[in-house]
């Protein structure tokens, strides 16, 4: 894809992204991840920490993570709960049901003049990835899949990989459960994180870093079938084996 330079707020991501698709034709499978930072820039879900006041929780949490309590502050409006707190660590329930350091709230990569600038993830990423995918298709004829990503740590192991936030026109999940595998034996909780799966392949084009590679087309994947939220790759608190 070519690039799409620098997204601001308000910015018409679809057409952003339709100009960057110019030289692909439309394929049937083919499926664009969109990292969240310019889904979550285009629509304006900066908060500046001038403006936050830390309440006393935000107060006790920071000095026990020794980090800015405006955004400790930040994190705790955006969670449900706070999963575990130390020295520079801070992982929380995000309120859509992830549990991910800082609640996705980030600093890096986002433009001059971002030095007391925080981003928030989408207020509901599936919405986006709905109405981006609606976007492309009437505005620009383009009708491919959509998945929106994110890079999580990982419980017990290091580095991050990509996660799907927001998913349309594909199945995030993809059950397993009753079929059989090749000497007959019956599946019994296998689940594919389909969406996972596509949002970490896109991420070794995309990059973690300075690359600057936004937004990746895959292609060679079978038919999507029946599409599926992300939100269905969000286990149940009720079933948080580890709480």
């Amino acid at each position: 894809m070519a690039s799409i330079g620098e997204v601001h707020s308000g910015d018409d991501l679809a057409a952003m992204l339709d100009a960057a698709l110019a030289a692909f034709d439309d394929r049937p499978g083919d499926v664009l991840v969109v990292t969240q930072k310019i889904v979550s820039k285009a629509e304006g879900r900066f908060v500046d920490l001038a403006a936050v006041t830390p309440g006393p929780e935000a107060l006790r949490i920071a000095d026990i993570t020794r980090k800015d309590a405006r955004l400790v502050e930040t994190v705790l409006a955006e969670s449900t709960a706070v999963v575990r707190a130390a020295p520079h660590v801070l992982i929380t329930r995000h309120r859509k049901g992830y549990v991910m350091a800082n609640a996705g709230i980030d600093r890096s990569n986002l433009g001059s003049g971002s030095a007391d600038r925080v981003l928030l993830l989408p207020e509901d990423a599936d919405e986006s990835a709905d109405r981006l995918r609606g976007e492309l298709a009437t505005r620009f004829a383009r009708q491919p899949a959509i998945v929106i990503s994110d890079s999580f740590g990982r419980p017990w192991r290091h580095g991050v990989v990509c996660v799907a936030i927001g998913v349309s026109g594909l199945p995030s999940l993809v059950d397993k459960r009753g079929e059989h595998d090749r000497d007959g034996r019956l599946l019994e909780v296998t689940q594919i994180a389909m969406g996972d799966m596509i949002a970490t392949a896109a991420g070794l084009a995309t990059g973690e870093g300075a690359e600057g590679i936004p937004a990746a087309l895959v292609r060679g994947l079978p038919p999507p079938g029946r599409s599926s939220p992300a939100s269905a790759l969000v286990r149940p608190i009720e079933e948080d084996l580890f709480r």
